[in-house]
């Protein structure tokens, strides 16, 4: 058995013995193992074989799958241990337990780095400073190049990407620049592995292929046309079973790639997707056929009528004729312009016939790209909203996620129950109608055969009026109160946006503790006290806490804060 590398096995031990958080710092170390260019390929892969062997690897996932915010060097340091396990995972050929490495480490190492890159787009879409911003788009890009490079020397891994709901995540994006490095992951995996987007999920391949139409309707960007045209030719040429779901499911991507994207700088690629779509004949309902029929269904229908005019005018000629013979005679000068008039007439029946079927032709287009607008403003509304909510899951704290998905459900589940309940009443009154019909009857009749005195009329009138001015009032006063219910849940959903969407304390600006901050002096200066209280208890000493070993250490007594917080006041309001 080969010796192990004396760097690697000086850096186990040096992590074994060193803290918590000096760990990540001590893992960058690896890629200068890894990168000694004296190295030849079955050194680097013993090398790498000694890393997996003594839990280097390992510690890369566990440290990745930290908070990055609270890693030394945070984000740069967390795309550098990115690509270090990349790099140590390619080339590695585990012999004990490769179950453990292939089934169960590799793709928690993919889930891992696609939750950075995550968490690095946010961070880059939300960055003001253009050096933050080219510092974020950056450390994506090394991300990316790390997931790249792992399912390139693990093939089987290019359709665990593609499964992954993470990855359609990133996908889902208006950003330009992170939009256009994710197409080139999916290249990348189309081109390693062509058969992955057959190998994933209908509902998964659907949702990529609605993502990249998507790109092409609802952007001007030549670059983003540019990468989503070039991806669904890679995707109809490596994909020969996908150009019938094409033509089927997107029936206006010819027009829009003929309309909106030609003479754009890509026509070549434009040019060969639009006749790859055309050439498509297996269905028996691609574009180019239904054209044909259109043109030969005219042609006929002008041809017959053609025949018909003539056969017409050899029947009124050949009557004419007849009559010439007769002792009457007719007219020569009239029977020529009758014939004209009548010529004229078959031609405007003939002209009004083509006008309407052009105009049912014309009206049937403007239909067909009515329904794919539609379409694509759902597909935008829907898109908008799983993106709000994905953003809304991102500032939830990991311990709040299942409650925050119970609470979701159950709110789906009272929509579905109301409106369920509201069709199952509409139907049942529809039943009844009949019924009511009768009763109001009957107790028309009733009311009307019944004796009343005038002064018992006055009576049940004034308890009528009352009873109304009653209900008037109880009405008016329910909307005021419906109307302050729903200001004050409308100021508290604000509240509550403003915290999840809050900066962390590493983070946050001068701007940002300005929306927290009340106008109010005396609100101010009482926080201040408060806060300057608790500053005080938490320096006492210990023989003060003798009778506290068992509060919580968010609970501190009411006897050492004087000042009583009642209020909490976000962005100068006070919420009670």
């Amino acid at each position: 058995m080969a010796a192990t590398d004396p760097q690697v096995l000086a850096l186990a031990a040096q992590i074994t013995e060193s803290r918590e958080q000096d760990i990540p710092l001590l893992l960058l170390k690896l890629k200068g193992i890894l990168s000694n260019s004296s190295l030849g390929c079955e050194e680097s892969n013993k090398i790498k074989q000694d890393v997996y062997d003594y839990g280097l690897t390992q510690y890369c996932l566990l440290v990745l799958k930290r908070d990055h915010s609270q890693l030394h060097g945070a984000w740069a340091t967390a795309a550098q241990l990115a690509e270090i396990l990349s790099h140590c995972c390619v080339g590695l050929e585990v012999k004990e337990d490769p179950e453990e490495f292939y089934k169960k480490f590799l793709p928690s190492a993919i889930d891992s780095l696609l939750v950075l890159g995550k968490r690095l787009q946010a961070r880059f879409i939300r960055a003001i400073k253009d050096k933050e911003k080219q510092d974020f788009l950056r450390w994506f890009q090394t991300v990316t190049d790390a997931i790249c490079w792992l399912f390139g020397g693990h093939i089987q891994l290019a359709a665990c990407v593609l499964q992954n709901d993470r990855f359609l995540q990133l996908l889902i994006t208006d950003d330009v620049e992170t939009a256009i490095i994710m197409m080139s992951v999916l290249h990348n995996i189309l081109r390693i592995n062509s058969s992955a987007l057959l190998q994933v999920e209908e509902e998964t391949l659907h949702s990529v292929l609605d993502e990249l139409v998507y790109k092409l309707s609802s952007t001007t960007n030549p670059a983003v046309g540019s990468a989503a045209t070039k991806l669904l030719l890679s995707v109809v040429k490596l994909c020969k079973q996908l150009v019938q779901l094409f033509t089927t499911r997107y029936k206006g991507l010819k027009g829009l790639l003929s309309k909106q994207w030609t003479g754009k700088g890509f026509d070549r690629e434009v040019n060969q997707l639009l006749d790859l779509l055309y050439l498509e004949q297996s269905s028996g309902k691609g574009e180019m056929q239904r054209a044909s029929i259109q043109v030969i269904r005219l042609a006929a229908f002008e041809t017959s009528m053609e025949f018909m005019i003539i056969t017409v005018l050899k029947v009124l000629e050949e009557s004419r004729t007849q009559d010439c013979g007769s002792s009457e005679g007719p007219e020569w000068g009239s029977d020529f312009a009758a014939t004209g008039a009548e010529k004229s007439h078959c031609y405007l029946v003939v002209g009004a016939k083509r006008e309407q079927e052009l105009q049912h032709l014309t009206k049937q287009k403007e239909d067909e790209a009515l329904k794919l607008q539609m379409q694509l403003q759902r597909q935008r509304a829907m898109r908008l909203f799983h993106e709000r909510q994905l953003a809304l899951l991102e500032v939830v704290h990991a311990s709040q996620v299942n409650k925050y998905m119970q609470e979701m459900e159950e709110k789906s589940a009272l929509t579905i129950q109301r409106f369920w309940r509201g069709y199952r009443a509409r139907r049942t009154f529809h039943q009844q109608k009949q019924s009511l019909k009768e009763y109001k009857a009957a107790v028309i009749i009733q009311r009307a055969a019944s004796q009343m005195s005038e002064e018992m009329s006055k009576e049940l009138h004034m308890q009528a009026q009352a009873k109304l001015a009653q209900f008037l009032l109880r009405s008016r006063l329910d909307r005021r109160a419906a109307q302050r219910r729903e200001a004050l849940l409308a100021q508290v959903n604000t509240d509550v946006e403003l915290l999840m969407n809050a900066p962390g304390l590493a983070e946050a600006t001068e701007k940002d503790l300005g929306v927290f901050m009340s106008r109010s002096i005396p609100v101010a200066t009482k926080a201040r006290q408060s806060h300057n209280t608790m500053l005080k208890y938490a320096q006492w000493p210990w023989w003060k806490k003798l009778g506290e070993e068992f509060m919580e250490d968010d609970v501190i007594p009411d006897s050492a804060i004087n000042t009583e917080l009642e209020t909490l006041f976000i962005g100068g309001r006070k919420s009670f």
